[in-house]
């Protein structure tokens, strides 16, 4: 397709237009002035004018076709193929003159030095990055596995925000399992810290959870906990609650 450039004429300031006539009460030798005065005037009148105009608050040009296709694929997730783009897209678009729009799309995007391209891929069309920039975006993906929570870890998480300062013992009792991988993980992402040592036999280590914890989850302070009656920990919390009692009693 042929991009067609629009041109917006501005109209040019008419400096030939007659002057006003001069004022009768003023002497011959002091026409002129006034009179190029009374021009520049005018001249400045129309070119407000003309700003007012433009700039007085009307609707916006509608959105092209080759928009509409460009916020579509960045929109997706997936590849769409030319017939679903140009049903989503409407201008009653053919996939023929999609797959050409498209193609004006990735000589803008060449001649602006873009950093992603439209790619056909799996039967359809995606927006991506080129491969130039691979080791930039595996850091970046690299960093969002880092950040993900898996359920196990989760757990964890909420038992020590619940019962802290707990020690892993106490936490491994809730779960049924060894924490010893998760509790690191959590230490590793900055969730949890060491915050103490429990003064029971072997003195093991306390953990609690961190600012970070409160940022992470949006929360002012622990206070702002939902309720522990809304998570499955309740029951095995008043477990934990229990072999506490016997241990402190124990050690009395």
């Amino acid at each position: 397709m042929d991009d067609a450039a629009t041109l917006i004429h501005h109209p040019m300031i008419d400096d030939t237009s007659p002057a006003s006539k001069a004022d009768p009460t003023i002497g011959p030798l002091s026409t002129e002035e006034p009179a190029a005065h009374d021009a520049a005037s005018a001249a400045t009148h129309d070119v407000r004018a003309d700003f007012s105009a433009a700039t007085s608050g009307d609707a916006p040009p509608a959105p092209t076709a080759e928009q509409v296709l460009e916020s579509l694929l960045f929109a997706s997730d997936s590849p769409l193929s030319a017939a679903r783009l140009a049903e989503l897209a409407g201008f009653d678009l053919t996939a023929m003159r999609v797959e050409q729009l498209l193609e004006v799309l990735n000589e803008r995007y060449a001649a602006n030095g873009a950093s992603f391209r439209v790619q056909h891929i799996a039967r359809g069309y995606q927006l991506l990055t080129l491969a130039d920039f691979a080791p930039w975006l595996t850091k970046l993906d690299k960093q969002r596995h880092q950040s993900r929570l898996s359920g196990a870890t989760l757990e964890a998480l909420a038992i020590v925000a619940y019962k802290q300062p707990v020690i892993r013992a106490d936490i491994e009792a809730i779960r049924g399992v060894a924490c010893g991988d998760v509790l690191n993980r959590l230490r590793e992402m900055g969730l949890v810290k060491i915050i103490g040592r429990a003064e029971i036999v072997g003195r093991p280590l306390l953990y609690g959870t961190t600012r970070k914890f409160l940022d992470v989850f949006g929360l002012a302070d622990l206070d702002e906990l939902p309720p522990m009656e809304a998570l499955s920990l309740r029951r095995a919390s008043a477990a934990l609650d229990e072999t506490r009692a016997l241990r402190a009693a124990a050690g009395a």
